[in-house]
């Protein structure tokens, strides 16, 4: 059984010791949005859109784990040197994964908290959840936001996405799964319900498991040419992002 304080919360009740735990972890997550949206859309770290409100979303989902990620592979160190800086490989298959997870765990986490308000078993709640971040990630963050990058055509960014993000989106789900289930199916039971810390928290900390699920087969598509990666509004300055193609396999 859980263990319970003497602490309540509006909204939440009766806080379990666990729940300080995640507080904790929220008020970091808080801050670490903060920290990326203030960096991204008023100091104007030279990330192209996309990856501005990929960073964000994916810095709700993840917390000061998206912020050090941050740090260490998008944030300018100095004036114009955005588009050397996540020029390594590793770095532009970090990018790669946070525009797949920014689509792909919106759309798990909004399809996973209707069907638990539903009260929808188990394995109904994880089909929807595939389909609609796979939906999410395919129709609206590779095809519909990087549609310009690939000819301007939408069906075509729909036909060219559609492979890697398959892959993608599978490793990611596995990720999450491996954790979700079975701390939603645990001793507390709390934790499939959304107006309780705890389902957040497994949210998290799902997302962060899908992340490094899928990180390696975002770097190999990188590697292959197979998906973008890390982008820089300093390439678009230049003429495009050949560059960023043509560095694709640097260190």
């Amino acid at each position: 059984m859980t263990s319970m304080t003497d602490v309540s919360l509006p909204l939440f009740g009766r806080l379990a010791w666990i729940d300080g735990v995640l507080l904790g972890w929220f008020l970091l997550t808080a801050a670490s949005t903060a920290y990326v949206v203030h960096d991204s859309f008023i100091r104007g770290n030279p990330d192209v859109a996309v990856m501005k409100w990929g960073w964000t979303l994916v810095s709700l989902y993840m917390g000061p784990v998206a912020l050090l990620l941050y740090v260490l592979s998008a944030k300018e160190p100095r004036p114009g040197t955005h588009a050397a800086f996540i020029r390594p490989l590793w770095k532009q298959g970090i990018g790669s994964t946070i525009h797949c997870i920014a689509g792909d765990a919106s759309g798990i986490i909004l399809a996973a908290t209707i069907t638990a308000i539903l009260g929808f078993p188990m394995w109904i709640d994880l089909f929807v959840e595939y389909a609609a971040g796979f939906a999410f990630g395919l129709f609206i963050f590779q095809s519909l936001f990087m549609k310009d990058m690939m000819g301007g055509s939408y069906r075509a960014a729909l036909r060219g996405s559609f492979i890697p993000e398959w892959f993608s989106m599978n490793l990611m789900m596995a990720g999450m799964i491996a954790v979700m289930v079975p701390l939603m199916m645990g001793r507390d039971m709390r934790a499939m319900e959304p107006s309780q810390l705890g389902y957040w928290g497994t949210m998290s900390f799902g997302v962060i498991a899908g992340f490094l699920a899928a990180y390696p087969v975002n770097l190999w598509l990188v590697a292959k040419g197979l998906k973008h990666g890390m982008m820089s509004t300093q390439d678009a300055e230049r003429g495009g992002h050949a560059e960023h193609r043509k560095h694709a396999g640097g260190a």
